[in-house]
Protein backbone atom coordinates (compact mmCIF):
# COMPACT_ATOMS: atom_id res chain seq x y z
CA UNK A 1 0.00 0.00 0.00
CA UNK A 2 1.43 3.40 -0.94
CA UNK A 3 1.16 6.35 1.37
CA UNK A 4 2.26 8.89 -1.24
CA UNK A 5 -1.07 10.72 -1.05
CA UNK A 6 -0.44 11.52 2.62
CA UNK A 7 3.12 12.80 2.28
CA UNK A 8 3.68 16.56 2.29
CA UNK A 9 4.84 17.81 -1.11
CA UNK A 10 8.29 18.77 0.25
CA UNK A 11 9.06 15.25 1.48
CA UNK A 12 9.27 12.05 -0.54
CA UNK A 13 6.68 9.39 0.23
CA UNK A 14 7.71 6.62 2.63
CA UNK A 15 6.49 3.07 2.39
CA UNK A 16 5.27 2.57 5.96
CA UNK A 17 4.34 -1.06 5.39
CA UNK A 18 8.02 -2.02 5.67
CA UNK A 19 8.64 -0.23 8.97
CA UNK A 20 9.91 -2.39 11.81
CA UNK A 21 8.63 -1.78 15.32
CA UNK A 22 11.24 -0.41 17.73
CA UNK A 23 12.18 -2.60 20.68
CA UNK A 24 10.09 -0.40 23.01
CA UNK A 25 6.96 -1.79 21.36
CA UNK A 26 8.04 -5.31 22.29
CA UNK A 27 7.10 -4.70 25.91
CA UNK A 28 3.55 -3.86 24.83
CA UNK A 29 3.37 -6.89 22.54
CA UNK A 30 4.71 -9.19 25.25
CA UNK A 31 2.12 -7.71 27.62
CA UNK A 32 -0.69 -8.45 25.16
CA UNK A 33 0.55 -12.01 24.76
CA UNK A 34 0.64 -12.41 28.54
CA UNK A 35 -2.96 -11.21 28.82
CA UNK A 36 -4.09 -13.63 26.09
CA UNK A 37 -2.25 -16.53 27.75
CA UNK A 38 -3.68 -15.65 31.18
CA UNK A 39 -7.21 -15.46 29.76
CA UNK A 40 -6.84 -18.83 28.05
CA UNK A 41 -5.37 -20.49 31.12
CA UNK A 42 -8.15 -19.15 33.33
CA UNK A 43 -10.80 -20.02 30.74
CA UNK A 44 -9.59 -23.59 30.40
CA UNK A 45 -9.57 -24.05 34.16
CA UNK A 46 -12.90 -22.40 34.99
CA UNK A 47 -15.22 -22.15 31.96
CA UNK A 48 -16.64 -25.39 30.55
CA UNK A 49 -17.68 -23.65 27.33
CA UNK A 50 -14.43 -21.76 26.80
CA UNK A 51 -13.92 -20.84 23.13
CA UNK A 52 -10.50 -22.31 22.46
CA UNK A 53 -10.75 -21.62 18.73
CA UNK A 54 -11.09 -17.87 19.33
CA UNK A 55 -8.27 -18.00 21.85
CA UNK A 56 -6.00 -19.75 19.35
CA UNK A 57 -6.82 -17.11 16.72
CA UNK A 58 -5.95 -14.35 19.20
CA UNK A 59 -2.64 -16.03 20.08
CA UNK A 60 -1.82 -16.44 16.38
CA UNK A 61 -2.39 -12.72 15.76
CA UNK A 62 -0.11 -11.85 18.67
CA UNK A 63 2.57 -14.24 17.43
CA UNK A 64 2.39 -12.65 13.98
CA UNK A 65 2.67 -9.21 15.56
CA UNK A 66 5.68 -10.33 17.62
CA UNK A 67 7.35 -11.86 14.58
CA UNK A 68 6.97 -8.62 12.63
CA UNK A 69 8.25 -6.57 15.56
CA UNK A 70 11.35 -8.76 15.91
CA UNK A 71 12.20 -8.51 12.23
CA UNK A 72 15.56 -6.82 11.88
CA UNK A 73 16.27 -6.56 15.62
CA UNK A 74 19.37 -8.18 17.08
CA UNK A 75 18.69 -10.96 19.58
CA UNK A 76 20.98 -9.33 22.14
CA UNK A 77 18.89 -6.12 21.99
CA UNK A 78 15.72 -8.09 22.66
CA UNK A 79 17.21 -10.09 25.51
CA UNK A 80 18.82 -7.09 27.15
CA UNK A 81 15.72 -4.94 27.13
CA UNK A 82 13.02 -7.53 27.73
CA UNK A 83 14.55 -10.25 29.88
CA UNK A 84 12.02 -9.86 32.73
CA UNK A 85 9.03 -9.78 30.38
CA UNK A 86 10.25 -12.86 28.56
CA UNK A 87 10.78 -14.72 31.85
CA UNK A 88 7.26 -13.82 32.98
CA UNK A 89 5.91 -14.96 29.62
CA UNK A 90 7.82 -18.24 29.84
CA UNK A 91 6.28 -18.96 33.26
CA UNK A 92 2.79 -18.13 32.00
CA UNK A 93 3.32 -20.36 28.98
CA UNK A 94 4.32 -23.25 31.26
CA UNK A 95 1.12 -22.79 33.31
CA UNK A 96 -0.88 -22.55 30.08
CA UNK A 97 0.69 -25.74 28.76
CA UNK A 98 -0.30 -27.55 31.96
CA UNK A 99 -3.89 -26.27 31.65
CA UNK A 100 -4.06 -27.35 27.99
CA UNK A 101 -2.65 -30.79 28.88
CA UNK A 102 -5.22 -31.19 31.66
CA UNK A 103 -7.97 -30.16 29.22
CA UNK A 104 -6.78 -32.69 26.63
CA UNK A 105 -6.58 -35.42 29.27
CA UNK A 106 -10.14 -34.64 30.36
CA UNK A 107 -11.38 -34.75 26.76
CA UNK A 108 -9.61 -38.08 26.23
CA UNK A 109 -11.14 -39.50 29.42
CA UNK A 110 -14.65 -38.41 28.40
CA UNK A 111 -14.14 -39.93 24.94
CA UNK A 112 -12.94 -43.20 26.50
CA UNK A 113 -15.94 -43.30 28.85
CA UNK A 114 -18.31 -42.68 25.95
CA UNK A 115 -16.65 -45.39 23.88
CA UNK A 116 -16.94 -47.87 26.75
CA UNK A 117 -20.60 -46.96 27.29
CA UNK A 118 -21.38 -47.48 23.61
CA UNK A 119 -19.55 -50.81 23.54
CA UNK A 120 -21.33 -51.93 26.71
CA UNK A 121 -24.73 -50.95 25.28
CA UNK A 122 -24.05 -52.82 22.06
CA UNK A 123 -22.77 -55.92 23.87
CA UNK A 124 -26.04 -56.98 25.46
CA UNK A 125 -25.22 -60.64 24.86
CA UNK A 126 -27.48 -61.05 21.86
CA UNK A 127 -24.66 -61.61 19.41
CA UNK A 128 -21.82 -62.59 21.70
CA UNK A 129 -19.53 -65.52 20.94
CA UNK A 130 -20.93 -67.37 23.99
CA UNK A 131 -24.37 -67.51 22.43
CA UNK A 132 -23.04 -69.56 19.57
CA UNK A 133 -21.01 -71.95 21.71
CA UNK A 134 -17.64 -70.68 20.52
CA UNK A 135 -16.42 -69.27 23.83
CA UNK A 136 -15.86 -72.17 26.18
Amino acid sequence: MSYAAYAPPSQPARDLSQDVAPTGNLAAIIGRIEVAIDEETTGLRTEPGFDIKASNARKSRHLYELTRALKGIAETDVLAGHRDGLRRLRGKLAANEAAIQAHLNAVSEVARLMQNAIQHAEADGTYSAGEFGWAR
